[in-house]
C-alpha cells in the first residue's frame, strides 16, 4: 500500500535514495513507486512533469545542501586551512550517509544526461570556484588555486567511485585526507 507523504521534501528525500541506487534511467516510475512507497497520485501531485521533474527536484535539494554546507563556507572563510578542513569533514559525512554516491555524477551516466547537463555543470563549477577562492585566500595564485581545486574535486569524485568498487568507505576517507593535505601544501595564509 502506498504511504502518505505530508510534504514535497519527504518525497524528494525518498526519490534521492532511488536515483542514488539506480540512477535516472533505471528508476522507472513503477520502481520509484515500489522503492519509495509513494503512490502515482502523490508523485504526480508533487512532480507534475513526471520523472524528469523528480530528478530536477532531487538535484536542487542536493545543490542547496552543498551551497549551504560546502560552497558558501568556502567562499566566506577567512582561514583557508579551516575552510578546507571543514569542507573535507562535511564531504566525508555527506557521502558516508549517502552510500558514497554523488547524484550529480550518477545523473550524467545515462542517455538523459543532456537534460540535466546545466545543473550538473553548475554544481561542479560552483564547487571548483568556491574551493579556488578559499585557496587564493590561502596564498595561492589564481591559476594554482584553480588547478588545485579542479584536481581536488576530480579526485574526490574518483575516490567515491573507487570506494564503491572496493566496497570500502575507508578508501574514500584516505583519498579525501590526501586531497586535503595536497590542497594545503604550500599555503602561506592558513592562520
Amino acid at each position: 500500500m502506498a504511504r502518505t507523504v505530508l510534504d514535497r521534501s519527504d518525497a524528494i528525500r525518498a526519490l534521492a535514495g532511488v536515483f542514488r541506487k539506480r540512477g535516472f534511467e533505471a528508476g522507472s516510475l513503477s520502481v520509484i513507486q515500489q522503492e519509495t512507497g509513494l503512490g502515482r497520485g502523490s508523485l504526480y501531485h508533487f512532480f507534475p512533469d513526471g520523472k524528469t521533474d523528480m530528478a530536477r527536484a532531487v538535484l536542487e535539494q542536493v545543490g542547496e545542501w552543498f551551497e549551504e554546507r560546502i560552497f558558501a563556507p568556502l567562499r566566506t572563510a577567512e582561514n583557508a586551512a579551516h575552510a578546507v578542513e571543514a569542507m573535507s569533514q562535511e564531504v566525508a559525512d555527506y557521502f558516508r550517509s549517502r552510500e558514497s554516491v554523488c547524484l550529480f555524477a550518477a545523473i550524467t551516466l545515462g542517455q538523459e544526461k543532456e537534460t540535466f547537463a546545466e545543473a550538473v555543470r553548475q554544481y561542479f563549477t560552483d564547487w571548483v570556484d568556491a574551493l579556488a577562492e578559499a585557496l587564493r585566500r590561502g596564498g595561492f595564485s589564481t591559476p594554482e588555486a584553480t588547478d588545485r581545486a579542479l584536481d581536488a574535486v576530480a579526485t574526490i569524485q574518483g575516490g567515491l567511485v573507487l570506494a564503491r568498487a572496493y566496497g570500502d568507505y575507508a578508501t574514500f576517507l584516505r583519498i579525501l585526507d590526501r586531497t586535503r593535505q595536497h590542497l594545503l601544501a604550500g599555503a602561506t595564509n592558513t592562520r
